[in-house]
């Protein structure tokens, strides 16, 4: 696995920053750690990522081959990730759709649903870039809708989440999801069942769920939680006849792609990523410059708060976190917004919130979570009156304000460059 290793430069790697890069120079002989994911080094290439989507189709895990369960479907839909996912929809989708052919469907009778949950609608374009341009010209790609008469009530979960699900998905016969899989600071693990709810429920049965996390809490990379079991409970009234997962790096290399059974195949790809994107906290730090790690993963702050969340758990109490996420498409949600420009205090967002658990404003609780443990400054893109309602420091200096910071000739300092897939694992 790789460890932090002590080093004593002048001046860092790049850090990613939407889809360029930001500097940090520091003073020659200041030694830092890096904080990073990563089993070992394992061999990436464009081929690599193909060869390894296509080995997965042909050898499913717990089911048979796709073109085998769609042999006599009148129609099929394929779940895919948004555009705040590192997933590779383009890679995984001309395999899938030739599965399909194989068995006898033609484009007319398959539809590709983008599962957004409660984000934000694409754009043509941007489906058009999320699927390729010969795929968009041949199937029908719709965006989910998460109002409730967009979706139909199929159950309740023993929890008490109402599962509704887009109507579009609920009626075909045969249901095909996609997704990447890496830890999940709320449901322990993402991909699987997860392209399911949140991404193509209703916004009622998504702030259900997630009210869940009030109560219960997870440990990223571990799906064995309440939240999780709620998932796959709620996948038995909609089921998922076959799953295409893939756990990929910061550059969407493939490292390893799993197919087959919902459960039986995530749960393989689940065993490799809470390897690959945990690391363990063996050390505290003063200082901690985290990068999200560059677009889509600082696309928004309602998404570069998950690279925060991950810093602090590598900071001394009392310490500084300097979060690098340019988010040009600003806070990534309304109501979130509409909380922090315009409530009194953050007690008392808090204080609602966990009185009546309100989806999108919920990140507001996330934001405490970091603010009762370190002190936060930010480069970004986002206006400055966004940053300091947040309970942040702006900071477009990335090397002035970390020196500042680093006064101290025994202060320690770690580099994270990819925040948002370095989760932190704690001794048990």
């Amino acid at each position: 696995m790789l460890i932090s290793k002590k080093k004593e430069a002048c001046a860092i790697p790049e850090l990613h920053y939407g889809c360029t890069t930001v500097s940090l120079n520091l003073p020659s002989g200041r030694a830092y750690d890096t904080l990073t994911y990563g089993l070992e080094a394992l061999e990436t290439s464009p081929e690599l990522s193909q060869n390894r989507i296509r080995e997965a189709l042909a050898a499913p895990i717990g089911a048979k081959r796709l073109r085998e369960l769609a042999k006599g479907r009148s129609r099929a839909v394929i779940l895919i990730s948004d555009g705040t996912r590192l997933c590779p929809t383009g890679l995984l989708l001309p395999p899938l759709l030739e599965e399909l052919h194989a068995a006898g469907l033609g484009d007319d009778q398959i539809d590709i649903v983008v599962a957004l949950g409660a984000h934000r609608k694409h754009t043509p374009d941007e489906l058009k870039r999320l699927v390729g341009t010969e795929v968009y010209a041949r199937i029908r790609v719709h965006n989910h809708s998460a109002a409730s008469e967009d979706c139909v009530y199929m159950g309740t979960t023993s929890l008490g989440t109402p599962v509704e699900i887009n109507h579009m998905v609920a009626d075909t016969p045969l249901r095909i999801a996609t997704g990447n899989i890496e830890p999940h600071a709320m449901v322990g693990i993402s991909g699987g069942v997860k392209a399911l709810v949140p991404g193509v429920a209703s916004k009622r049965t998504i702030e259900c769920h997630h009210a869940l996390s009030l109560t219960y809490k997870a440990v990223p990379g571990i799906p064995y939680n309440p939240l999780h079991l709620d998932l796959e409970e709620a996948e038995r009234f909609v089921p998922i006849h076959f799953l295409l997962n893939v756990i990929v790096d910061h550059d969407r290399h493939v490292l390893k792609a799993v197919a087959g059974h919902i459960a039986e195949a995530h749960r393989k790809g689940t065993e490799f990523a809470a390897g690959w994107f945990t690391r363990q906290v063996t050390e505290l730090y003063d200082v901690v410059v985290v990068s999200a790690g560059g677009a889509p993963k600082d696309l928004q702050m309602y998404q570069a708060l998950k690279a925060l969340r991950n810093a602090a758990a590598f900071v001394k109490p009392g310490g500084a976190l300097f979060l690098v996420a340019e988010c040009p498409e600003g806070m990534g949600n309304g109501l979130f917004q509409h909380w922090i420009e315009t409530m009194g205090d953050r007690r008392k967002m808090t204080d609602k919130l966990r009185e009546r658990f309100v989806l999108g404003a919920h990140k507001i609780l996330h934001v405490e979570e970091v603010l009762h443990r370190a002190r936060v400054f930010v480069r970004s893109s986002l206006p400055r009156h966004l940053i300091e309602l947040l309970g942040f420091y702006p900071a477009d200096d990335l090397s002035a304000t970390t020196q500042a910071l680093l006064q101290n000739p025994g202060a320690k300092l770690a580099v994270m460059p990819f925040g948002s897939l370095t989760y932190p694992r704690h001794h048990r």
